[in-house]
């Protein structure tokens, strides 16, 4: 197979702590959804506003020892974004997670964007549709809220007061005009 022109797998790497790290160099079907699902929103929301919305594959660039490719980020300061990747912490970071990069995500790289003032980290779990929602205060990361897609035979051992009690949309701390829905972010995501 690696004699095949046609078969030419990027393998991207990151630097964390100071040792290369190899990604995936391709995700499953349901981790390029959610990606998808949530760049289109920012998109579609930040048009004609400073800040930009970015998706895998360009590094972010914090120190000597730490490069990282997240899933997506916004960056609202147009000097960090360079030619070649970002220079200075995103004020959005979100990671979906995959079983070959979780501990990472939220250990290693999520103490590392804290350090550098990133203001909100999103932990994405595509297995049981739940966003973890992490805000900068005081110089750390402090968890918001989990929100979570209940699956149907949950749902049908609930009484009505408790289903009317799930939350299915949520803000993104910079902007108090996004509301951000659940189901927008796991379309098509089984």
């Amino acid at each position: 197979m690696a004699d095949n022109l046609a078969f030419q797998e990027d393998i991207w790497e990151e630097l964390i702590n100071g040792e290369i790290v190899q990604m995936s160099p391709s995700p499953i079907t349901n981790h390029n959804r959610i990606i998808g699902n949530i760049i289109s929103i920012f998109n579609l929301f930040l048009r004609g506003r400073q800040c930009e919305a970015f998706t895998d594959g360009l590094t972010v660039f914090l120190d000597e020892k730490n490069h990282y490719i997240p899933d997506m980020m916004v960056v609202c300061d147009p000097n960090k974004v360079q030619y070649d990747g970002i220079y200075g912490a995103p004020d959005l970071v979100v990671e979906v997670l995959s079983p070959s990069t979780a501990k990472n995500d939220k250990i290693h790289k999520k103490a590392v964007y804290e350090r550098y003032g990133v203001r909100e980290y999103w932990l994405v779990n595509p297995t049981d549709k739940s966003i973890e929602q992490y805000f900068l205060t005081d110089g750390q990361f402090i968890l918001h809220d989990v929100y979570q897609i209940h699956p149907d035979i949950l749902l049908q051992k609930m009484s009505e007061a408790e289903k009317a009690a799930i939350v299915t949309e949520f803000k993104c701390s910079l902007y108090d005009d996004l509301i951000i829905s659940l189901n927008d972010v796991f379309d098509r995501v089984n």
